[in-house]
């Protein structure tokens, strides 16, 4: 069978079912393990699939984006394993960056440092380091309701004024080739902005983040290290771009 009649196959097959597993395509194309590994890897580097274990899903659309509320109940184990790690990369004198969102909210629990100050552009997350007793500053700014973050020009020119230790950011998608990526224009500058005014810059993002594209580049992957709680699929050429601490415990 040529390389393009496995690749119609691939896709028409997802279309139909959403999700495919390589040992049925193996069957349906009578082709080896290592053949539909390398048509799923060139089907993911053209945006065509995702690939996930042990087969491929499709890729969801680049401008959706879930509520703060839906992303609350989503791999909530996995959130905390990898915030309480990167919760435990903050020392003593640092200057941090807590970007909006629920991973990075849940690092707040396992701060234990408290000669430290935390910017941020979440809403929920001022509170709770308020309540903790932690230094703090908030962005001016607008307020985007859905993801309780203070976004815009405003907001951007409050966190122009920073320089950080260490900032920690979630994410919407996490490509080989397309690097760091987020629905909303306003929240990629402010991403990409912490960024460049950080020593040390830190994505926290589960598995199901691995693959997806965006709309809106933030970043390279070489730009921050990826805190994640499971090997993927492709983790090598992950670990071949930037540094990615798998987080088991």
């Amino acid at each position: 069978m040529l390389t393009e009649e496995r690749h119609n196959i691939i896709l028409d097959l997802l279309r139909e079912k959403g999700v495919i597993k390589i040992i049925d395509l193996m069957e349906i194309t009578n082709t080896s393990e290592s053949t539909i590994r390398r048509d799923l890897t060139y089907l993911e580097s053209i945006n065509a699939l995702k690939r996930i274990h042990g087969g491929a899903t499709l890729p969801k659309g680049r401008l959706i984006e879930p509520s703060y509320s839906e992303k609350e109940v989503q791999s909530v184990d996995e959130k905390k394993r990898i915030a309480k790690y990167a919760a435990s990369l903050i020392e003593d004198g640092d200057s941090i960056y807590l970007d909006a969102g629920t991973s990075t909210y849940e690092m707040i629990q396992y701060i234990d440092k408290s000669n430290i100050v935390v910017v941020t552009n979440g809403l929920k997350h001022i509170n709770a380091l308020v309540d903790k007793g932690i230094n703090a500053y908030i962005l001016g700014g607008k307020i985007k309701n859905t993801t309780k973050a203070v976004i815009g020009s405003d907001a951007l020119k409050s966190l122009e004024k920073f320089r950080f230790d260490k900032c920690f950011l979630g994410i919407n998608g996490i490509h080989i080739e397309c690097g760091f990526t987020t629905p909303d224009s306003e929240e990629a500058m402010l991403k990409e902005n912490a960024i460049k005014h950080s020593r040390r810059s830190f994505v926290l993002a589960d598995e199901s983040k691995f693959g997806e594209v965006s709309f809106v580049k933030v970043a390279d992957l070489k730009d921050a290290v990826i805190i994640t709680n499971s090997e993927v699929e492709n983790y090598k050429e992950y670990n071949e771009k930037t540094k990615v601490k798998v987080v088991t415990i």
